[in-house]
Parts: structure tokens; C-alpha cells; sequence
């Protein structure tokens, strides 16, 4: 698959490669994001690319001094003891200014836990080091542990640091230029990672990609979401149970403190890590701040996540006992569109202020609660300008067999009662898979290509 986006983050680096003076800049993001890749499409014929792996850290010294005599001659003639002896002959032999990018940082870490405070003592000593450092890792809890957290080694040192996050479902459209209702779908299973569209890219259907890859047990993405755990924390047993519990349709902490056997107070933390490494998040009404309400749920955020945890582990046994395409056609068939529904409406809350250019409006929010007539009421989504004079309000139906008319009619009724909207200029919107033929005056619609758009 040909390299897709992130230019701002290129741009960015390239900017920064253009000091004359040191530059440290870390790199971070969960696996499968492209990182690798990024740094390909920015070393220079001058620069020293090495990729970290687990073996003994005078292994990996000598591995690096290798890569380094590919363009300093005879560099790795020399026996270097620790790797201080190694960077300070860098220094000593670098006659122009160069980086040296190490890919997978962390592992070096893990056989030398002192690597962090042996590179502030070269920057802080140094001064002006005559090469550009990158750090790059997958393990986003240990990458913030030695750079990001206050008490970290490397903590403002570094020059830029630089989170990848999942790719939008633009690129995803364009990865394997598809319709705007197939991206919608497509999305739903594979999320934002480029690794995952280059596995689906190579399978015949949609069909085939799930049940290779994803279902059978000898997959490439079966076992997934462990593997990312794995990088991330000791307790993946933790993380793994949480996700699934919240998957299972348990959102509100009592529930998920109930299912899990613990109090809950013993859960935020595991829950906001979670939330920090963007697995799920925390969903609050329209209008109520998440520092003064305890009324929230907890959703699955990562589409790929949420497919996992919906399809596969309910179904666990069945797919190890090789019912793959059973399970894809009995399972998965029968309850894709809801599922697909729950995606929609978020894809619908993030383009929001793109799509309202009316105004600039803060992206979509779903809101639950008691009317003005103290009768349970919700709506998909709620926006609201930032200067609050407008608001809008709107539902999201992914069904082709909904009678939009009645759904109209059913806002209506809501949009009479809602605490929120007095004063304000109401705008009534319908995000919908397709455009229905009459459409009232006071009523927007947007379709797929609408939405996709907007979130480029």
C-alpha cells in the first residue's frame, strides 16, 4: 500500500531538521500505526536509521556501530564498552550534521533502564551535540515514562514530541478506493490503522479479509488486542477483562465494578489508562462538564477494539473450533448494521464543526436525560456554537430501512421539550446513508460522502 498522509507531522520534522543546533524529537504511538514508515519518507542519504530489538545491550552497541560505519568508515572497528562510549564517539567523528533515528527505543531500555539518564547527561553535558537524536517506540506508557512524565530523565528535553494517532476515514477511503458506504463499513472494522488496511487490501472481499484474518485462529489479527497490551502494561489480564466488559454493553462503572468483582474505586486508574491509550473513552451528556458529573458511560473508542470484543470473544470457542464462516454468517450478518450504526454516530459527532459552516460549532455530543416534561429523553447528537447562540440537533440512522419521516417526526416531538435550546437558533439534522427524495425546508441532511469529507 503506497504511503498515505501525514504530512503535518513530515512537515513538521522536516522544519526542525533545518536547525543548525541539537534537536531531540520523540516519536510515539501505538503499533501498527506507521511509524516505521514515517521515518522511511524522512532520513536522509546522511542519516543513521537503527531498529531496536531485544537481544543484550553490548549485542545491539555493536549492532548500531555498524549502521554507523555505513557512513562513518571503520566506526565499528573500535570496541565500544557501554553505550555513553558509543555516542560520544559519534560526537567525535560526525564532521556535518546528521540524525541518528533508533526505531523501537524501548526495547533498548528494557536491557538498559539507565539508557534514558545516560542521554540526559550527554544532552545536558554536550550542549550542542553535532547529530539530531529521534526516539521512536510503540510502548506509549514507556515512551512517556522516560520523556513526557515530569519526573522522566529526558523531561523537557526533547524539541518536539510527536503523538501518532490513528489515520481518519478519508485516508481509509482512499487506501482502498471504495464507495462512501463501503468506507463507512469498512471503518468499522479496521479503525485508522494502515496496517490493518494493507491486511484487508490483500484479501479477495470484505468477507474474506474478516474470517482469514480476523476470526480464524491462525490470523494475523486474531490475537490482536493482546499483543498491543503487551506493550503497554504488566496486567494485559486487566485490560483485556475491562475491554470486554465494557463491550459486552456494561457502560456505567457500577455495572463494570459489579461484573469485575471490585469496588470502584479500584477502577479509575485502569480506566483512565485505557482512555489515555485511546482504547475507550468516557461519554458525558451535552452540557455537563466531566470534572462535576458522575453521570457517564464508558464506551469501546478504537473501531477495531470494539469489533474484536463484540464478535470475536463472545464467540471464542465456536472460532477455535473452525466456525469461522458460520459465525460471519449467523453472527455477524445479523447485527453488522446495528453495530455499524454505533460508529456512524460517532463519524457523525466528529465532523460536525467541518460540515456546520454556518458558524464554528463544537463537535457533536450525545445527550440523555428528562425532558421538560421530566419524561427520559435522547438525542444522537447535540452541537452548539462556540458564541452559544446556535444549537444543533440531530440523529444519526445507518438503517436503509428506516421511515425517515417518522424519525423526523420523533425530533420534532423532542426538540419541543429539550432544557438546553432556549433562545437559540435550532438547527435539525438527519445523517443518513442516502438522501431521501423530500426533504422539509427546516431539516439538513448529510449522507456518507458529507461526513468523510469533512473529517480530511
Amino acid at each position: 500500500m503506497k504511503f498515505l498522509n501525514r504530512n503535518k507531522e513530515i512537515s513538521r520534522l522536516r522544519k526542525s531538521f533545518k536547525s543548525d543546533v541539537f534537536r531531540l524529537i520523540v516519536i510515539y504511538g501505538r503499533r501498527r500505526l506507521g511509524k516505521t514508515r514515517l521515518l522511511q519518507q524522512i532520513v536522509r542519504d546522511d542519516d543513521i536509521y537503527f531498529i531496536a530489538d531485544q537481544r543484550e545491550s553490548l549485542v545491539q552497541i555493536q549492532s548500531l556501530a555498524k549502521q554507523i560505519a555505513l557512513k562513518n568508515k571503520d566506526f565499528d572497528r573500535v570496541s565500544y564498552p557501554d553505550w555513553l562510549s558509543l555516542f560520544i564517539s559519534l560526537a567525535k567523528w560526525t564532521n556535518k550534521r546528521r540524525t541518528l533515528f533508533i526505531d523501537e527505543f524501548p526495547y533498548l531500555v528494557k536491557n538498559k533502564p539507565e539508557l534514558p539518564s545516560i542521554l540526559q547527561k550527554l544532552i545536558d553535558e554536550e550542549k550542542n551535540l553535532p547529530f539530531n537524536l529521534v526516539l521512536c517506540g510503540s510502548s506509549q506508557q514507556m515512551m512517556q515514562k522516560m520523556v513526557i512524565d515530569h519526573n522522566a530523565p529526558l523531561y523537557g528535553r526533547a524539541n518536539e514530541i510527536i503523538k501518532i494517532n490513528p489515520m481518519n476515514i478519508y485516508w481509509l477511503k482512499e487506501a482502498l478506493a471504495c464507495s462512501y458506504e463501503d468506507a463507512i463499513e469498512e471503518y468499522s472494522v479496521w479503525g485508522g490503522v494502515p496496517r490493518y488496511w494493507e491486511i484487508r487490501q490483500q484479501a479477495g472481499s470484505f468477507k474474506e479479509a474478516i474470517i482469514n484474518q480476523v476470526f480464524d485462529i491462525h490470523g494475523l489479527l486474531h490475537e490482536e488486542p493482546l499483543r498491543l497490551f503487551l506493550d503497554d502494561t504488566r496486567d494485559s489480564v486487566q485490560m483485556h477483562t475491562l475491554i470486554s466488559i465494557i463491550a459486552s454493553g456494561a457502560s456505567r462503572l457500577s455495572e463494570i465494578g459489579s461484573r469485575i468483582g471490585k469496588p470502584v474505586t479500584q477502577l479509575n486508574r485502569p480506566l483512565q489508562r485505557l482512555i489515555e491509550l485511546g482504547y475507550i473513552k468516557r461519554e458525558i451528556p451535552f452540557g455537563l462538564s466531566k470534572r462535576n458529573t458522575k453521570k457517564s458511560l464508558y464506551k469501546v473508542a478504537d473501531p477495531f477494539m470494539h469489533f474484536y470484543y463484540k464478535f470475536v470473544i463472545p464467540e471464542k470457542t465456536s472460532l477455535e473450533l473452525g466456525y469461522t464462516e458460520q459465525i460471519y454468517d449467523h453472527v455477524l450478518k445479523e447485527s453488522f448494521s446495528d453495530y455499524c450504526s454505533e460508529i456512524w454516530e460517532e463519524l457523525c459527532r466528529q465532523a460536525v464543526p467541518a460540515l456546520m459552516k454556518s458558524n464554528l460549532f463544537t463537535a457533536g455530543a450525545r445527550w440523555w436525560g428528562n425532558d421538560l416534561l421530566n419524561k427520559p429523553s435522547e438525542i444522537d447528537i447535540v452541537a452548539e456554537s462556540r458564541n452559544k447562540k446556535e444549537i444543533l440537533l440531530g440523529e444519526a440512522k445507518w438503517s436503509s430501512s428506516r421511515n425517515i419521516l417518522a424519525v423526523m417526526k420523533k425530533l420534532d416531538h423532542k426538540c419541543q421539550y429539550l432544557p438546553f435550546t432556549k433562545g437559540k437558533t435550532m438547527h435539525k439534522v438527519l445523517f443518513l446513508k442516502s438522501k431521501p427524495a423530500k426533504v422539509p425546508e427546516d431539516y439538513i441532511i448529510f449522507t456518507p460522502k458529507d461526513v468523510v469529507e469533512a473529517l480530511l
